[in-house]
């Protein structure tokens, strides 16, 4: 039995059923023309979600992603240093101690995952800093996930793959030169280390990296040409925070502050996430509330699976893989 026929024949009830729903919701809408964005919280890339998100990328089951600065680095961060990550799986029993012995070597925790310092962030830092340095002195000026795909794409880092690069996500978007949305990359550790460098002065000028509201104008600009009638864009959502947030809102700008009401609202959407559902909070929100804010029609397929996104993610994957 593969793992799609194992889903349908046990998953029939609750969140359960509603994963099942979800997947099946996703192929109709790739089915009848669609497009879909992922969008990427937590430390998704660290649960190593690539494996199986390179493949939908590679299969054009997705074509735009929107990602924490997070996301974005610590999917290269695995490729170049997996072989010196450790797992702590008794996680919740360490004391402070504990974790003031992993700082000292320079392990990086999230979670039950301990990044390395050295072998991760600064090897990638080593990488980056020339093509920030290049760019700066050109008067050239690239969003993040533009100076990554220059990066893989020079081949400079080859030397140092440690997992198949088959799996890992941002490989197969810089192949395809897939769209990337970035919100808030100033929060990630790259993020911390360009402020660095700029305040060190080895960056004249700070905006060299493109962010924010830049990203806002280019997915305006991605959305008006790619959401029809005919072909709508989905909205897969893993976490909340920003995001998701920040991408769904291109669609009431469109209609509300620019006007242009003939493009489509989002076509699909279904977010995982493991909040309880309250008052004030957006990763709690029901679909149904987004309504109100004119990113969703009371018509739009709208799902969402209670659950841990680790598990739940790649089990909706698999059955939108065909696996």
């Amino acid at each position: 039995m593969n793992v799609t026929n194992f889903l349908k024949h046990h998953y029939r009830h609750f969140n359960a059923a509603a994963l099942i729903d979800a997947a099946e919701g996703y192929n109709k809408h790739l089915a009848d023309g669609g497009k879909m964005m992922i969008t990427l919280a937590g430390a998704m890339s660290t649960a190593e979600m690539g494996i199986q998100l390179a493949e939908l990328i590679r299969q054009d089951k997705v074509q735009i992603i929107s990602c924490t600065g997070a996301n974005l680095e610590e999917d290269i961060f695995n490729l170049v240093a997996h072989d010196f990550y450790e797992r702590v799986p008794n996680y919740r029993d360490l004391t402070a101690a504990d974790e003031q012995a992993l700082l000292e070597r320079h392990m990086n925790r999230v979670t039950d995952t301990c990044i390395p310092e050295e072998e991760a962030m600064r090897r990638l830092e080593h990488s980056v800093l020339k093509f920030w340095e290049q760019a700066d002195q050109a008067g050239e000026r690239y969003f993040p996930h533009e100076f990554f795909y220059q990066i893989l794409k020079s081949g400079e880092l080859e030397q140092y793959y440690q997992i198949d690069p088959k799996d890992s996500w941002m490989l197969a978007a810089a192949e395809k030169n897939l769209p990337i949305i970035c919100p808030g990359w100033e929060d990630s550790t790259l993020g911390n280390i360009f402020a660095g460098h700029v305040i060190s002065g080895d960056i004249k000028n700070v905006h060299t990296v493109r962010t924010g509201i830049e990203y806002m104008i280019y997915l305006a600009d991605w959305y008006t040409q790619q959401a029809t009638e005919e072909s709508k864009v989905g909205f897969f959502q893993i976490g909340g925070g920003i995001a998701g947030d920040f991408p769904i809102c291109v669609v009431p700008m469109l209609h509300q502050d620019l006007g242009r009401t003939s493009v489509p609202l989002w076509g699909y959407f279904c977010q995982i996430s493991d909040s309880t559902t309250s008052y004030g909070s957006y990763s709690g929100a029901v679909p149904n509330e987004k309504i109100t804010w004119g990113k969703l029609g009371q018509d739009t397929p709208k799902f969402i699976i209670e659950s841990d996104a680790t598990i739940v993610a790649p089990l909706v994957f698999a059955m939108v893989l065909g696996q």
